[in-house]
């Protein structure tokens, strides 16, 4: 049998729909419940420099108020580090961060930054917290990633979600790869950006990832059916579609009605 597949769920837009007319509704925390009830593994949320959408206070709320581990994302930075060692979250993903990017733009360049994220690598892990390091799936970036001790990368599915086609088909063999190569490395492989219900099956497929952080299309989904109906429909076909990798096959089953 093949290994259960853990599904993230990313609460950032809850906050930005909530910051766009101040006050506290809609509240990530309440999302964050929503998301355990429906059947989600964990919480993501991105404290990011300039605190677009999740804030400060909503990190405590979390570590108080979810029963689900919280996956703090995170910059490479003193602020954030000093954060997530005070409210010690189960993990910490570090990702690049532009201020001027809509969202995260690519993988964190591990491999010519090693000086500069090891100290964060190990700060983090001796505190307890489960490092990963969101990276494109590059060899560079994976040995890179071992030598500074993250016992875990993401890897970045966007390049994938966003190509058609045979170009489409050509970033899913990068992944694939890239999840063996994690795998063949001692690396804890999980993968994320841009999954929706049509992208995420082939993603689902892949024996070396344990665990999808979903977020943006997620929200997105809620307005129209519900989180509660949009985390059960993604969780179904990713159990479908890991499902289907048994026995050799590599069929994804029909997808879910809405």
């Amino acid at each position: 049998m093949t290994t259960r597949l853990r599904l993230g769920v990313n609460i950032d837009h809850v906050a930005t729909i909530r910051n766009a007319r101040g006050g506290p509704h809609p509240d990530p925390v309440r999302a964050a419940r929503l998301a355990a009830e429906a059947g989600a593994d964990g919480i993501t949320a991105h404290l990011r420099e300039d605190r677009r959408h999740i804030s400060d206070g909503d990190i405590e709320r979390l570590g108080q108020e979810t029963v689900l581990p919280l996956n703090l994302e995170m910059a490479a930075t003193a602020e954030m580090l000093e954060i997530a060692l005070r409210h010690r979250p189960h993990a910490a993903c570090l990702v690049p961060e532009r201020r001027e990017e809509r969202t995260t733009e690519g993988g964190l360049e591990v491999h010519r930054a090693q000086n500069v994220l090891r100290p964060f690598v190990s700060r983090l892990n001796d505190a307890g917290i489960r490092v990963s390091l969101f990276v494109a799936p590059d060899p560079h970036q994976l040995e890179a990633a071992v030598r500074i001790g993250a016992p875990v990368v993401e890897l970045h599915t966007g390049a994938y979600c966003h190509a058609e086609g045979a170009a489409r088909d050509e970033e899913l063999a990068r992944l694939v790869k890239g999840a063996a190569l994690a795998a063949e490395f001692g690396l804890e492989c999980h993968a994320g950006h841009g999954l929706s219900y049509d992208t995420v099956p082939p993603i689902a497929q892949i024996p070396n990832v344990v665990e999808l952080n979903i977020g943006h299309f997620l929200i997105g989904e809620a307005i129209f059916g519900g989180l509660d109906s949009a985390i059960k429909r993604m969780r179904a076909i990713m159990d479908q579609a890991r499902a289907a990798t048994d026995g050799g096959t590599a069929r994804v089953m029909d997808q879910p009605a809405s």
